[in-house]
C-alpha cells in the first residue's frame, strides 16, 4: 500500500495525505505591517489546490520585534487574523488543512530582505533592538540584548496570544518554531545559552522556555487542535545542540501535549560543515522518530515521489515535508499520485478528466 497518500489523524484533525508543505519565508509583507496579502493567498492556495495535505504558513512572528525582517509575517493583532481567515477559507475549499508556524527570530531579527540591503536594519530604517538568550551576535548582525529572567518568563504569553488569534483565523494546527537558530533554538543550544539562571545550564533548564511556551499554547487552544514542534536536530558542532538532546526534549514536549515533530537542522551558527544532499536530514528525523511515539516529519531535499514513498516505507517517519520542490511545482502532490499510481478524489475539477496531463 502507498503510504504517502494514507490519511493522517492528529487529535481531532484528519489530513488527507502525508505530504506537508513546509513553512517557507517569503518576506512579502510590503507595508511592513505583518499582514498577509493576495500574494500569500495565491502562494499558499495554489499548493492547497495542488493536493497537499497540510499547508504550513511561513514563520509568523508573535510580536513585531520577533520578525526576521520588517517584511515578515506577524500574528499579534485581530486585523492580521482577519486577513488570514480569508486565506484559510480558500485552503479549506481545496480540501487541504492549514497550520501556522509561530516564531520569534531573537538575535536573527531586524535584518534586511534580499535586495533591500544587508545585515541588520537600523532603527532609522524601521529596525529595532533584538533580544536573545545571549548578548553575542549572530555572524555580522547587530548584537542582541540578553533577556532578564523575568522577561523570559513573560515570553510564553506572546505565543499564547498569537495561538488564540490563530484559532480565530481558521488555522487547523499550530507549529512552534524551535529551529534554524531563532529564539527558542537560541535557548536550547549550549552554544548560545550560557545563562546562569533557571533558563540556562542543564538540558532541562535550556528546554524550559520551549516547554513553557508549549504549555501556554496548549492551554489557549481547543483540546482537539494539534500542536507541532519544529526542531533543528543538530548544530553541526561538537559543543552544540545534538540529535540525542533533540530526541530527549521531543519526548518532554510529547508529555506536555505536542502531537508531531518536524525535524530540520542547522541555522544557529555559521562556519559549520553541513552534509547536504538528497534526503540529508532524513536520518535525523528517523533517530527522533525511533525514540518518540508521536509522528515525525522528514524534510530536506526530498524531491521525488518514489524517494518520498521509500522514506515512509522505512517505517519510522510518518510524514514528508516538501519546500523547494513545491516552489518548482505547486502540484507536486498530484504529480506524485500519478507517478505512484494512486487514485485520489481531490483532482481539481478543472483538470483533464482527473488525470495528469501528458
Amino acid at each position: 500500500m502507498v503510504k504517502l497518500f494514507e490519511p493522517l489523524q492528529l487529535r481531532g484533525l484528519e489530513i488527507r495525505n502525508r505530504i506537508f508543505i513546509a513553512p517557507m519565508c517569503t518576506y512579502s509583507c510590503e507595508d511592513r505591517d505583518g499582514m498577509p496579502s493576495q500574494w500569500h493567498l495565491v502562494h499558499l492556495g495554489s499548493r492547497a489546490g495542488g493536493g497537499a495535505g497540510l499547508i504550513i504558513a511561513e514563520a509568523t512572528a508573535v510580536s513585531p520585534e520577533g520578525r526576521i525582517t520588517p517584511w515578515c509575517m506577524g500574528l499579534w493583532n485581530e486585523a492580521q487574523a482577519a486577513a488570514w481567515l480569508q486565506i484559510n477559507q480558500f485552503i479549506h475549499s481545496q480540501g487541504a488543512k492549514s497550520a501556522i508556524q509561530l516564531a520569534h527570530a531573537g538575535r536573527k531579527a531586524s535584518t534586511y530582505r534580499e535586495g533591500a540591503g544587508s545585515g541588520s536594519v537600523p532603527e532609522s530604517d524601521g529596525g529595532w533592538q533584538t533580544i536573545s538568550a545571549t548578548s553575542a551576535a549572530f555572524a555580522e548582525y547587530a548584537a542582541p540584548r540578553e533577556l532578564a529572567t523575568e522577561e523570559v518568563k513573560s515570553l510564553a504569553k506572546d505565543w499564547a496570544d498569537s495561538a488564540k488569534l490563530a484559532v480565530a483565523a481558521g488555522f487547523d494546527a499550530i507549529e512552534l518554531h524551535a529551529a534554524h537558530g531563532y529564539l527558542i533554538h537560541q535557548f536550547l543550544s549550549p552554544i548560545t545559552n550560557q545563562r546562569v539562571d533557571e533558563y540556562g545550564g542543564s538540558l532541562e533548564n535550556r528546554a524550559r522556555l520551549l516547554l513553557e511556551i508549549l504549555s501556554a499554547v496548549r492551554a489557549s487552544i481547543p483540546e482537539d487542535m494539534p500542536v507541532l514542534v519544529r526542531f533543528s536536530a543538530t548544530d553541526y558542532r561538537e559543543d552544540g545542540w545534538t540529535v540525542e538532546q533533540c530526541a530527549e526534549v521531543a519526548s518532554w514536549c510529547a508529555n506536555a501535549g505536542a502531537d508531531l515533530f518536524d525535524i530540520s537542522s542547522g541555522g544557529l551558527v555559521t562556519g559549520v560543515s553541513i552534509p547536504s544532499g538528497p534526503g540529508y536530514q532524513v536520518p535525523l528525523a528517523e533517530f527522533v522518530a525511533d525514540r518518540v511515539e508521536e509522528p515525525v516529519a522528514a524534510v530536506g531535499q526530498i524531491t521525488d515521489a518514489h524517494q518520498a514513498e521509500a522514506i515512509l516505507q522505512g517505517g519510522l517517519v510518518e510524514v514528508i515535508s516538501i519546500a523547494r520542490a513545491s516552489l518548482r511545482d505547486p502540484y507536486w502532490p498530484l504529480r506524485a499520485a500519478h507517478e505512484l499510481g494512486v487514485d485520489v478524489d481531490y483532482w481539481p475539477r478543472q483538470s483533464i478528466r482527473g488525470k495528469w496531463p501528458n
